[in-house]
């Protein structure tokens, strides 16, 4: 017997979705209303068998590289939330905003998605099958949303988390972008002065076999080096990179290096209290949209990006499986440990003896701190977990903020100090050799 999927609104005005088998649509229609619901839409489900025919002739779509851009989804999700917030069918909205794209991933995604639906598929299936577009984290948010007929506030509150993560990441690119740029240029300039200018001054000494003092001496040997081993200067660093890269690709090497750039020096706090403000937001629209704890955890897990706080997730999630609370177990595993490839970044990046005595004083410092873990712990005794934990991604956002604010603020005048400490250095020492030899000139 044919199978039929239908929307349509109960006495309430209440949005109603599910599937009924009639000989035919003229009697599922009339079944519907007896069952006392007013009818909005209804088509006939395709079995297993023409849905496959449909996938297989389906139009084939452009071939794209790499997922969906964070900025290009946040739209999309605020889109989406205003269509279904109108009021209109989620295929439709789904139609208009395909339409609407440009060709990429998002619209080859949303296809596919809104030919998944036809076929019989609710909304959060579809999505599932478009990894590259829809995360796990988006996919069980609307699966919540469908689960407890409110799509419309989760599809919003989504929104709202994609675009304040959106903005807390624009600012930290921002305040990153200066820096950056500042570094490349100078060093190119300084390549460039020692590749180029450097060696003909030496040129002119040598012809009138000038005695030059140390730090001349000292610019002529490093600009000897730079002609010699120019290759190096990008080589170094995209070196050390790559082998960064390597050694995160092994477990215990990206436990080490995680742990190493969470105390790492000025940067350290910054990327501790943006991952702290990114997972629990995350947590807490996740809870808010009524997805399972443990489901939750998991998810907030997968997204913080650092191995540290994925083993602390990991801990909460298997003392929630033992009946415990999460505050608890959040404060008794929320230090990281020693860790033997995490001293030997130490040793490496900060100085050697010295940076593996810093490790050694700071391994044992916690990564959660105690407000965290109060806050949670009020949130699970009145309920409230989830506004708890917003009011904490609110202050680590704003103390993201102003450590991004600050630091900007700090490398300002120590770029002008290493800038003009260089040029000061070789301005004195290419001059003080010419005006030695204009005084021998002249006498």
């Amino acid at each position: 017997m044919p199978t039929f999927q239908f929307e349509a609104m109960d006495a309430t005005g209440a949005e109603i979705r599910d599937v009924i088998e009639a000989p035919t649509e003229e009697e599922a229609q009339a079944t519907i209303r007896q069952m006392g619901y007013f009818v909005t839409k209804i088509t006939a489900k395709k079995s297993r068998k023409k849905a496959a025919a449909a996938a297989g002739g389906k139009k084939k779509r452009g071939f794209v590289f790499g997922g969906v851009k964070s900025r290009e989804l946040t739209a999309f999700t605020r889109q989406l939330s205003i269509l279904q917030d109108a009021g209109l069918p989620i295929l439709r909205s789904l139609r208009i905003l395909a339409g609407q794209s440009k060709p990429g991933r998002l619209k080859n995604s949303l296809e596919d998605t809104c030919d998944e639906i036809e076929a019989g598929s609710t909304l959060s299936e579809a999505m599932a099958k478009s990894p590259k577009c829809f995360n796990r984290l988006y996919v069980n948010m609307i699966k919540a949303g469908e689960a407890g007929g409110a799509l419309e506030l989760i599809l919003q509150r989504l929104a709202d988390f994609q675009e304040r993560a959106e903005s807390l990441k624009r600012k930290v690119k921002s305040a990153m972008i200066y820096p950056i740029v500042v570094v490349s240029v100078a060093v190119s300039i300084l390549t460039f002065i020692m590749i180029k200018i450097v060696p003909e001054f030496e040129k002119i000494f040598a012809e009138f076999d000038l005695e030059l003092p140390p730090m001349t001496l000292m610019l002529v040997a490093l600009s000897n080096w730079c002609v010699t081993y120019w290759y190096l200067i990008p080589g170094i660093p995209i070196s050390i990179w790559l082998t960064i890269k390597l050694i995160r690709k092994f477990k215990h090497g990206r436990i080490g290096w995680d742990q190493f750039v969470l105390k790492v020096p000025i940067f350290g706090p910054l990327i501790e209290k943006n991952i702290l403000a990114r997972t629990t937001r995350t947590l807490g629209t996740l809870v808010a949209s009524g997805v399972p704890i443990l489901e939750a955890l998991n998810i907030t897990r997968d997204t913080a990006g650092n191995a540290t706080f994925e083993r602390l997730y990991t801990k909460v999630t298997e003392a929630i499986r033992e009946g415990e609370a999460i505050a608890k177990p959040m404060k008794e595993h929320s230090v990281p440990g020693f860790h033997p490839m995490a001293a030997f970044f130490w040793f490496c990046f900060i100085g050697g003896p010295i940076g593996l005595l810093i490790y050694m004083l700071k391994y044992k410092q916690r990564i959660v701190d105690d407000i965290v873990v109060n806050m949670v712990d009020v949130g699970e005794e009145t309920g409230e977990l989830d506004t708890m934990l917003y009011k904490v991604a609110d202050t680590y956002d704003e103390e993201v903020a102003v450590l991004t604010e600050g630091l900007t603020k700090l490398m300002e005048p120590l770029l002008i100090l290493f800038l003009g400490g260089a040029v000061g250095f070789i301005v004195i020492a290419l001059f003080v050799p010419l005006v030695k030899l204009i005084e021998g000139l002249s006498k």
